[in-house]
């Protein structure tokens, strides 16, 4: 008779986000006095990128959103410039991924407005917009950026109606999309691409989810499940799965995930709790985490994907008393890989009138890059134009590294219709961090021109202060502003005299082998 011996040891799961935390801004790093709309369309209100925050804000006599410096925190002047041009409440905003100084919005005037923010800023109201998209013949809710070509934007109304522009086109008044997708029966409440822009799904106010090819608008597959009414739609990856956020048919808020292939049933279906307020997910496909931020909640869910059963692995919860009405998301190339920093939502705080930054962390003990939470991701570079997406190429994002140190992708200099353009040799994707090879071209330049006996003009020196822009940064207020930027530099000294260090090692290195190369050929 054999006895098999069970193990009294619980079977954990290995993985490196098992104690990712929140840790929220302190005061000084808020951005506080912020009128946040009021408006109850179920959108995220706010859009992040590593230079600008742009926020919707309430304003009497048509709509209008605030973009603000991503460095100009603290208290905002109540009669800061705003970004007003549209007749009736804007409704989202959405940045260019492919550049910082392209943001779109949408409005209950029934039109898109592409705006050009300046370098320096707002620094006066901006009403004329550098492109005006008429077609949708009621209010527009929800827009969204191709995320691998270049210019192609996504809007949808309370028409019914997805349409597709390319801002290419040479006039400044757009009055005809390029494509229009008409398969759904009521309003398209969330929208969402795969990793290379080849699929598009959407979730439908009449319980519908549906993937779509974009280009040409054909209808690839349509789930009607009825013990879950999904309002947020989002696709994982390039994982074949994507994941919809709703309630059931007893009105508990509902996660469910399904297969791309099949959208007759869910794969999964977890019901969290019977608040009220829209759930709003967020996925990051380097770590393959999921976020779940509710509406009028404080706290926020966070779970790992992985592409077998049970799929979805609930990792722990940030939990906060102040209650968000949006969210805005940085891109990667905007976190802060020294503190292990994998995730930065920005809450809105209508309550208290205030922006919070609120950092995904990783904790490590280890000053240094952590490669492995830090795989390449999607840059700021496009893949395709306007032109080869609309002929029918797909491809996937161009990817970049974040380990400091790197070449960091530049924002494209041939964009067409935008002439804000720095320094060709300043990584715009993280203004924080200057380069090695700027630095030294910077050097090369004024040995240049001491040795020609020519002073260095003033209008050719950069306006760099601690690593920013100082068109970006405001002077501080306080001492403990002043402080802080005391412990950026120190940290950004740090840093350099680390890499210098690296590569004495380096330079060590290949004399060696040099030397003994010599030898054996000598030998």
């Amino acid at each position: 008779m054999t006895v098999s011996k069970m193990s009294w040891r619980p079977q954990y799961r290995s993985s490196k986000f098992r104690h990712v935390f929140g840790k929220a801004a302190t005061k000084e790093g808020c951005y506080d006095g912020v009128p946040i709309t009021r408006s109850v369309q179920d959108n995220h209100f706010c859009a992040v990128n590593p230079r600008f925050l742009a926020i919707i804000t309430e304003c009497s006599g048509g709509g209008a959103f605030l973009v603000l410096s991503i460095n100009h925190t603290g208290k905002v002047d109540p009669h800061h410039p705003r970004v007003s041009g549209h007749k009736g409440h804007v409704l989202d905003v959405k940045w260019n991924p492919f550049n910082d100084y392209c943001i779109a919005s949408c409005s209950e005037d029934a039109t898109v407005k592409v705006w050009e923010i300046p370098p320096h800023g707002v620094l006066k109201t901006l009403t004329v917009p550098w492109k005006e998209l008429q077609g949708h013949s009621r209010r527009v809710g929800l827009i969204e950026w191709h995320p691998t070509a270049n210019n192609i934007l996504f809007s949808t109304a309370y028409d019914y109606q997805v349409m597709i522009w390319n801002l290419d086109s040479p006039e400044s008044v757009i009055k005809n999309p390029v494509r229009t997708i008409t398969h759904h029966t009521d309003v398209v409440l969330s929208m969402s691409f795969n990793t290379d822009g080849s699929v598009l799904a959407t979730a439908c106010r009449d319980r519908k989810v549906r993937l779509m090819e974009p280009r040409s608008g054909n209808l690839l597959q349509e789930g009607n499940y009825k013990a879950h009414k999904a309002s947020k739609v989002l696709i994982l990856g390039n994982m074949k799965l994507l994941v919809t956020a709703g309630t059931s048919r007893y009105n508990d808020r509902q996660i469910a995930l399904w297969d791309q292939d099949d959208l007759s049933k869910p794969l999964l279906q977890e019901n969290l709790d019977g608040s009220s307020g829209v759930l709003f997910p967020f996925y990051d496909p380097d770590t393959h985490m999921l976020y779940l931020a509710g509406k009028g909640d404080g706290n926020i869910r966070y779970y790992e994907i992985s592409s077998e059963k049970p799929y979805i692995h609930f990792l722990t919860e940030y939990r906060s008393h102040s209650p968000q009405k949006g969210m805005g998301v940085m891109p990667k190339r905007g976190l802060n890989v020294s503190s292990c920093e994998v995730f930065r939502f920005y809450k809105l705080v209508t309550i208290k009138s205030l922006i919070e930054p609120l950092s995904m962390i990783v904790p490590r003990r280890s000053e240094s890059y952590q490669e492995d939470i830090y795989p390449m991701t999607a840059s700021n570079r496009p893949a395709l134009s306007a032109a080869e997406w609309l002929s029918g190429i797909n491809k996937g994002p161009l990817l970049m590294s974040l380990k400091p140190g790197s070449e960091m992708m530049e924002s494209p200099s041939d964009t067409k219709g935008l002439s804000n353009s720095l320094d060709s040799h300043r990584p715009q994707s993280r203004p924080g961090i200057l380069q090695p090879a700027y630095i030294q071209d910077r050097l090369e330049a004024k040995d240049t021109r001491e040795e020609n006996g020519r002073p260095e003009d003033d209008r050719s020196r950069t306006g760099v202060s601690n690593g920013e822009d100082l068109a970006l940064c405001s002077p501080p207020r306080t001492e403990n502003e002043l402080r802080l930027k005391f412990l950026k530099q120190q940290e950004e000294i740090r840093r350099l005299r680390e890499l210098l260090n690296q590569r004495d090692v380096r330079v060590k290195q290949l004399e060696l082998e040099i030397k003994n190369i010599k030898n054996q050929n000598s030998i």
